[in-house]
């Protein structure tokens, strides 16, 4: 299994009461704390614009500014979002942004992209916010776009959505093939269907059960469409909370309850931590981390994508998860 780390960037409430003066910081030094060694092959961040659960004004850097600065103050870790929203930005002008960065980085990018869900920042910047159908038809004329664009230099599509007319998105990637595809989302009549056609990897739930399912229409779909299921690899993110004892991973859960309660208030705090990251695989002791990531391992899981909440704040966890839960399962 490979392993990915999220950066906090403030979506997640990752960077309540450090000052936005130093936030940069924080986030440049654990970036290149995971760019050394070898226990992790990429770093990723969210391209939202609000904050979560809720819409606070606690900061939320923009992930492309900072797929940029990581790609110029790293040398080896891979770089990618998870994921971004096709319809924030016209696809030929992504595509262009995608490349340049990824000549700053060496050719170290990953391209995560999806549909889009956040009503709340939609509507907030002006994008209003269509249907699901449509987001989704922009999702597959958008990698269309990206995939001409990279592999030739140039793109030309008259789509429903979008109409680009020879765009010219030189210089291309350093990467052979282009910058690799990962279409985010579950999907199952579209995601999925666009995943097969284009993907390299997707991702999306890695509850045992829902993570088959999925697997099983995506084998499905890339049947119909003539590709091979067995070259996309498939990912999930996990939430991390990881401790030597079960003691010591409630008390980092309540600590996360206490960093999150000035935005939510006490009893949000308590139960958004016990629905989003009590239920997680990645949640409890390292041998029972273990054991849970082994059995969506064994359903086909490669890719392991985790968030740790405490990373600003405490890389203690993070240690942990290091020494005793990536070797058991790489």
């Amino acid at each position: 299994m490979r392993f990915g780390i999220f950066v906090p960037q403030g979506w997640r409430l990752d960077l309540v009461g450090i000052e936005p003066a130093d936030q940069w910081t924080v986030m440049r030094e654990l970036a290149q704390r995971f760019d050394t060694g070898t226990d992790w092959e990429s770093i990723w961040v969210y391209d939202h614009f609000h904050t979560v659960p809720v819409p606070t004004d606690e900061a939320t850097h923009e992930a492309w500014t900072l797929m940029s600065a990581f790609a110029a103050t790293t040398t080896h870790v891979r770089l990618g979002q998870m994921c971004t929203a096709m319809s924030y930005r016209n696809p030929a002008y992504l595509a262009k942004v995608a490349a340049t960065v990824d000549l700053i980085s060496g050719g170290r990018v990953e391209m995560g992209i999806g549909g889009g869900w956040y009503e709340h920042e939609w509507r907030a910047y002006g994008y209003g916010f269509p249907t699901a159908g449509e987001r989704l038809g922009r999702l597959d004329e958008g990698v269309q776009i990206f995939r001409q664009a990279w592999q030739t230099g140039r793109a030309t599509l008259d789509g429903k959505y979008y109409q680009v007319d020879n765009a010219i998105v030189h210089p291309r990637p350093l990467q052979e093939n282009g910058i690799p595809i990962w279409v985010a989302g579950g999907g199952e009549k579209k995601t999925l269907r666009i995943a097969a056609q284009y993907a390299d990897y997707t991702n999306f739930s890695g509850d045992p059960a829902e993570f088959a399912r999925k697997s099983e229409i995506l084998a499905e779909h890339c049947a119909d469409v003539g590709t091979d299921f067995a070259a996309i690899t498939r990912s999930s993110n996990f939430d991390a909370v990881v401790g030597s004892t079960e003691a010591e991973v409630e008390d980092r859960l309540a600590a996360i309850v206490d960093r999150f309660t000035p935005a939510l208030g006490a009893a949000e705090a308590r139960t958004r931590v016990t629905e989003k990251f009590a239920g997680s695989a990645a949640v409890g002791t390292p041998e029972q981390i273990t054991e849970r990531l082994s059995a969506v391992k064994d359903l086909g899981l490669a890719y392991a994508i985790v968030n740790f909440p405490e990373a600003a704040y405490d890389t203690s966890g993070i240690e942990l998860f290091e020494r005793e839960v990536i070797p058991a399962l790489r």
